[in-house]
């Protein structure tokens, strides 16, 4: 319960709840640090949006993202976290008394000795209504989650950076052919792995030429093709079963830019193997400091570290 007290003091807050969020709670909670989650704008991470999960240790038939982070939520607070359905709006530190205060949006301020942020990366998209319509039914961000769905069938790639490279590449072990759409004339990707784009005969480069529709079923929802246009604005059509959106991530990491130290993109730096920040008692986990893998597992595995970590620091 939570104190009637202006400002509410926790050893440990929480700032976001996907998978190394509530893996964070869950470690912090059976330590007996009684974390407080600050669920964010978007309880449960990207894995909220997401329909079938089949790749998460334990479960041996695909379950429902939102059902995961359920089950994770439950939990965490059933081993005695806190939770909170509001979103950290500001963050600072006390260097006197070496606190750190954290705001929300619906205007609560609380205390913490230490912080653990698991605020995650979001993907980015093309902005196209039909490509809202059939996320999760055809339209994806991530191959590793969902190439598995689209076995024997066709699907496109859209970006021509490393991220495009490796998702076309990585697709090839499921699918029968990638498209990959890029808007420029070649590739962005380092040399050898666009090289290996190149002299792949099953994935079809398509220079030039950017998306304007995605095609479907209405029911059940389903992708079943593309409108591609190029430079000159003349449409084609093109058939395939999935999208994959591969134009990079962007880490939500805007709450701490004065904190701590951040790389190029924006990912919180931390020291090698550790969650450990530049900034004493505050800690990263998840896809906030993860430019590589971002996955659920890997972010829960951080989250574990975190707390573990956090322990350590108090």
């Amino acid at each position: 319960m939570m104190t009637d007290q202006s400002t509410d003091s926790h050893a440990v807050v929480i700032v976001g709840s996907g998978p190394a969020g509530c893996a964070a709670a869950i470690y912090a909670a059976r330590a007996n640090l009684v974390p407080l989650v600050l669920a964010g704008m978007q309880p449960g991470g990207q894995l909220s949006i997401t329909t079938e999960v089949a790749n998460y240790p334990g479960f041996a038939d695909p379950i429902m993202g939102p059902d995961l982070m359920e089950r994770m939520r439950s939990q965490a607070i059933a081993c005695g976290a806190l939770w909170e359905n509001d979103a950290a709006r500001a963050l600072n530190k006390d260097e006197a008394r070496q606190v750190f205060h954290v705001s929300t949006e619906s205007g609560r301020e609380f205390e913490a000795r230490c912080v653990i942020m698991a605020t995650g990366a979001k993907a980015r998209w093309l902005g196209l209504e039909s490509e809202k319509k059939y996320i999760g039914f055809g339209v994806s961000a991530c191959a590793t989650c969902d190439g598995f769905f689209f076995k024997g069938q066709d699907v496109a790639v859209v970006g021509g950076g490393n991220t495009a490279a490796e998702e076309a590449l990585y697709l090839l072990h499921h699918v029968n052919k990638v498209y990959l759409v890029h808007r420029r004339d070649r590739l962005r990707a380092e040399a050898q792995l666009a090289a290996r784009v190149l002299n792949e005969p099953r994935i079809e480069k398509i220079w030039n030429s950017t998306i304007a529709e995605i095609q479907g079923t209405e029911s059940p929802l389903g992708v079943t093709g593309l409108v591609l246009h190029d430079q000159q604005g003349q449409a084609r059509a093109l058939e395939a079963q999935g999208v994959f959106i591969a134009i990079g991530h962007d880490p939500d990491t805007a709450l701490v830019q004065e904190l701590v130290e951040r790389d190029e993109h924006g990912y919180i730096k931390t020291k090698p193997e550790r969650t450990l920040t530049s900034q004493a008692g505050l800690f990263a986990a998840g896809d906030a400091a993860d430019a590589r893998y971002r996955q659920a597992v890997t972010a829960a595995g951080t989250g574990c570290m975190a707390a573990l970590d956090a322990e350590h620091y108090l």
